[in-house]
């Protein structure tokens, strides 16, 4: 059987890079670099959590779901311009945005923004780029855990045991946002199938396939305000917060596999609970939504979350709900409250596209109104800057 780095080498060629740089206006170096990059971070960010309690298993898990087939990965690897629409239309596509979570969490904005100065690529394309490859390096180690017979334990091994190796392709101060992956590594030796620890290498290039449908994502232009730079995750400031993944069966039998702490869990329990009635001050914050910097477009890895939301919605049909948009005190004030209200409304129209009825949902933002943290800390204008959902008939 052919290794992992030789099959991918099979596949590759500088026919896709070189068209695809050409398209984007960048070097072949520059693209090729940003890709390295993201690639190598998420191998980081894996390696730097596996020792967490509960996280190895919760990888683990998407990395055997079901979806997670051989067939699923060659129908993406096949036509990469297809990975645009799979981040919402097929069930790797699905699993690679709660990978990608698990992965970042609430660091994802800044890893982006981290990711494009460094490489001189736009943040909203680095997200982009991120967003479609994690249901590709998903697959792949799927395909490597099927192929060599690994355990979790055995998995985990080799990540740590691979660290150091792809730790010199992150920029400066992302290998400590990511948790330390360089210090987590164990001093014991990695248990790994007899094909070695190759087969990491090829996660690197295989980001390359994402090109295909990279160019489909347009440049950002430079931010409104630093204060309104991301609204999401007000809820948790790490990704540990969230919880583990649990498979939830909705009313009409729809399996969701959602975090324990997240916006889903804890709208299925309210809507499940009669002793609490609808009220105007019990708000559900979104935390795995992702903007583009300074805009209301929300970038690809959000639409895990709000396919989740709407599945909640035409489970419980007779539900209706409100989207608040909410930024830190920082910058204008009337830039802020607009594009507060642009993001809320994008969100309600996002659940619309979804298949929920308009006259289910409403939106409204609020700019710096009713902060839940401090506005003099980073930690609590982050917390600032969010959707919200209230429930207005149950």
């Amino acid at each position: 059987m052919a290794g992992i780095f030789e099959s991918l080498m099979g596949m590759l060629g500088p026919q896709v890079v070189g068209p695809v740089a050409s398209q984007l206006g960048e070097s072949t170096d520059t693209v090729q670099r940003g890709l390295q990059t993201g690639a190598a971070a998420m191998l980081a960010g894996l390696a730097a959590k596996v020792g967490q309690p509960g996280f190895l298993s919760q990888i683990f898990g998407l990395i055997t779901n079901p979806a997670n087939t051989s067939g699923a990965l060659s129908g993406l690897t096949s036509n990469p311009g297809s990975l645009v629409s799979s981040l919402t239309s097929s069930p790797l596509g699905s699993l690679g945005g709660q990978f990608l979570s698990s992965i970042f969490g609430s660091n994802m904005s800044t890893v982006t923004d981290t990711i494009g100065r460094s490489t001189g690529l736009a943040s909203s394309k680095v997200g982009s780029l991120l967003s479609m490859a994690a249901p590709l390096v998903l697959g792949v180690l799927g395909q490597n855990v099927r192929q060599n017979n690994l355990s979790a334990g055995d998995f985990g091994n080799a990540l740590k045991a691979e660290a150091p190796s792809f730790q010199r392709f992150l920029p400066a101060g992302l290998g400590s946002l990511l948790g330390g992956a360089s210090s987590a590594v164990a001093a014991a030796p990695a248990k790994v199938a007899a094909a070695g620890n190759r087969w990491l290498w090829p996660l690197i290039v295989l980001a390359l396939l994402v090109l295909g449908g990279f160019w489909f994502f347009n440049r950002s232009k430079e931010p409104v305000s630093n204060a309104v730079q991301t609204a999401a995750n007000a809820g948790a400031s790490a990704v540990s917060a969230l919880g583990d993944f649990l498979k939830i069966k909705l009313p009409d039998g729809v399996e969701l596999n959602i975090p324990q702490f997240g916006i889903e869990n804890k709208l299925i329990s309210f809507l499940n609970d009669s002793s609490k009635p609808v009220d105007t001050t019990t708000w559900f914050n979104f935390d795995r939504l992702l903007f583009d910097t300074g805009r209301a477009t929300l970038q690809p890895s959000s639409q895990e979350q709000l396919g989740n939301i709407a599945a909640v919605l035409k489970a419980y049909p007779n539900v209706h709900v409100k989207l608040g948009g909410y930024t830190d005190n920082t910058g204008d004030a009337s830039a802020n409250l607009a594009l507060s209200d642009a993001r809320a409304k994008n969100v309600m129209n996002a659940l619309v596209a979804a298949g929920i009825d308009p006259s289910r949902l409403e939106s409204k933002g609020y700019g710096d109104q009713y902060p839940v943290g401090d506005n003099n800390t980073e930690e609590g204008r982050a917390q600032n800057r969010r959707i919200a959902l209230l429930v207005t008939q149950k």
